[in-house]
């Protein structure tokens, strides 16, 4: 008798739905840095709303601050969204994810032997995050060299430093 297959089914997530929270490279020193964009500020005068954008790094205590456009902080006003921080290359191509949310949203479908979609008479999402994955990823062939770089950008995460 074979084994209950690993079952996925599609939670309909897309990319913004990750955005939010990033983890980055610190522009500083390195290492790792959390990258986090809120919703707008309220108006100013001209009617115009402006993202709150943060940087944050653990280890050097760097902390910039953005609150829109013509507006300042008193730490910082450029607060630009630097390198990701999970991006691995394997043979087939690149692998990038914002957190490890969306990381371990990658592990479980590519780990998956059966991948269940919403059906195609359902009105929500059609090109959720996991059905634009590139097809080297989505491969069956490929599920070891994938499943193994996942792992490793986990373990940069995870690892005490």
């Amino acid at each position: 008798m074979s084994p209950t297959p690993v079952r996925f089914r599609d939670p309909r997530a897309t990319l913004a739905d990750f955005a939010s929270s990033v983890l980055v490279r610190c522009p500083r020193c390195e290492r790792i840095a959390h990258f986090e964009r809120r919703p707008c500020t309220p108006p100013d005068a001209d009617g115009r709303r402006y993202p709150h954008t943060r940087i944050v790094c653990r280890s050097c205590g760097l902390c910039r601050i953005d609150i829109g456009a013509g507006r300042s902080s008193r730490y910082s006003s450029d607060c630009s969204c630097p390198a990701l921080w999970l991006r691995a290359g394997t043979r087939h191509g690149e692998l990038w994810a914002y957190n490890l949310q969306h990381l371990d949203l990658i592990r479980r479908f590519v780990a998956a032997d059966l991948r269940e979609r919403a059906p195609w008479y359902d009105t929500g999402r059609k090109m959720t995050l996991v059905a634009r994955l590139p097809a080297w990823m989505k491969s069956a062939k490929n599920r070891d060299d994938v499943l193994r770089t996942v792992d490793r950008l986990r373990a940069t995460v995870i690892a005490p430093h």
